[in-house]
């Protein structure tokens, strides 16, 4: 596996996590039983610059916290080549970060992972359009990252 992160945001304490995002991806592999290696982007951006994206991808015109874009749906959707096996890109806010720690009373940590675990589970084809994948999604979700950082332990 790998990660590669790309800060747009002034903000070095971002790349502190890195080792946890990559124990997330373990965690990952781990409880979907993957064994084929995989490459991440993660794009730390802030309101700003992710309310552009959803506008101009989603045409939704307000920030939202996390975005993934998958360079494949399927495994059908077409070939890649030998060794090439990038999911694709996450985007966070950092300013959604920050505010939806101190809304659901958990730490930044807690907060930035679970981010990044939502956005890659959407990378490698779960969603929540509908309560029966929202249910398996989370309950995936929540098995990934309270391996990581528990509720109750979080810094």
């Amino acid at each position: 596996m790998e990660l590669l992160i790309i800060n747009h945001t002034q903000e070095e304490q971002w790349m502190k996590y890195e080792q946890d995002f990559i124990r997330v991806m373990k965690q990952c592999e781990k409880t979907l039983d993957i064994t084929k290696e995989y490459s991440v982007s993660l794009i730390f951006t802030d309101a700003k610059e992710i309310h552009e994206i959803n506008r101009s991808y989603r045409n939704i015109d307000r920030p939202t916290d996390v975005i993934s874009f998958a360079l494949m749906d399927s495994e059908n959707d077409y070939e890649m080549p030998e060794g090439d096996n990038e999911l694709g890109d996450i985007f966070i806010s950092i300013d959604a970060v920050r505010e939806q720690a101190e809304s659901y009373g958990h730490g930044i940590r807690r907060e930035v992972c679970f981010l990044f675990t939502h956005g890659l589970l959407h990378l490698l084809g779960y969603d929540h359009m509908n309560d029966e994948d929202e249910k398996v999604m989370f309950r995936i979700q929540d098995v990934i990252i309270d391996e990581i950082v528990p509720k109750k332990k979080c810094s």
